[in-house]
This record gives C-alpha cells, structure tokens and sequence, in this order.
C-alpha cells in the first residue's frame, strides 16, 4: 500500500485536492476533520482539564479555543501535546484498516505534516500550492478572517517554498480545478505504474 501525505498551506487548495483523490476512489484520513470529532468525543476531558473555559456543552468550543491560543501562543504546545496522540491513534486504525482490506493507495491529509515530522511515514508527499497573491485573497475571503490572524497561521506553517523543495509531487491549484484533478490523476497514474498495478481506485 502507497501511503501519500497530502500537505499544503492554509489557502493553497488542499483540502479541495483532498476531495479530487476521495472523486478518483483514494481513501482520504483528514486530520482537520478528525481533531473535529476528537473536539466532541476523546479530547474533550483532557481539554477541559488544561482549558476548562473552552468547553461548552460538553463539547470544545474551536472559537473559545482560538482566541485562548491567540492570547497564550505557549499553549499550542500544550493542546498538541494532547491532541497529537489522539490523531495518531486514528490514523494508525485508517492505515491498519485498508492494510487488511488491501487497498493499492491512500492520502493522509495532514496540514502541518512536515511541521510535526510526519513526513517520515509516508512513502510519497504531495505539496498543494498556488501563487501568493491567489492564497492571500483565498484566506482573507473566509469568514472571521483577518490580516493579523492569517499571519499568525503563516508563522506556524513552514514556507510553501520549502515545502515544494521537499515534496514528491506539487499540484498547482492555481489554474483552476479541472487542471488540479488532471494533476491529480497524473500523479495516481505514475503511482500505479510504479507499484505495478493497473487500477489505483
């Protein structure tokens, strides 16, 4: 099984090249999706024990939570502490999972993939990435946004030159989506070439 760690910076158009594998019948683990469900499930008690004030409802409250972080940049290290287990624990079941089902190829989506050094378990990665000017206008187009919370997200993310340098493949999802998901297929296409199988879905 080809394990590709799918990674990009905010506003580069990952997690809709996410959904383009998932269209060509890729599994995808989204690692943003499951720290969402661990916000209402497994991480709520050790939350709550660290940041009482961000539950509400017996659930993480992200918004509470952020503005926490915003005021105490220290505490990310504390939350991912925490989090960073979890995660793992449900990639690890994801990846355990298609092993036995014998699946050809999967995508984990991870945001901060190199950031955490996560590129060390996968076997290709693929870097979205697009021009500056395209993600900037992406990012400050989200609701809530603002310039000052885009460049703290920024500062955490490590430049998407150094990303493209590192990556096995860069999909370009400036040119609009019928050009990232010929990308895409390109790219699954090698891969089951290089694996000797004749179908990646």
């Amino acid at each position: 099984m080809i394990v590709i760690g799918l990674t990009g910076s905010i506003g580069m158009g990952k997690s809709t090249t996410a959904g383009l594998f998932a269209d060509e019948g890729v599994p995808v683990n989204d690692a943003d999706k499951v720290v969402h469900d661990l916000y209402r499930n497994e991480a709520v008690k050790p939350i709550s024990e660290v940041f009482p004030n961000t539950i509400v409802g017996g659930v993480v409250d992200r918004q509470l939570l952020s503005q926490n972080l915003a005021k105490n940049p220290a505490n990310f290290k504390l939350l991912e502490e925490i989090v960073h287990p979890l995660v793992r624990d449900r990639e690890k079941r994801f990846l355990d999972h298609h092993r036995e089902q014998g699946t050809p190829v999967v995508v984990l989506d991870i945001p901060l993939l190199f950031e955490t050094g996560g590129e060390v378990r996968m076997d290709k990665i693929v870097v979205v990435s697009c021009a500056p000017e395209i993600q900037r206008q992406r990012v400050l187009s989200r609701p809530r946004m603002t310039q000052d919370k885009f460049e703290t997200i920024l500062a955490r993310q490590m430049p998407d030159a150094e990303k493209r340098a590192r990556a096995d493949y860069v999909i370009d999802t400036g040119q609009g989506i019928d050009s990232a998901r010929a990308q895409v297929r390109s790219i699954l296409n090698e891969l089951s070439k290089q694996s000797g199988s004749a179908n990646h879905a």
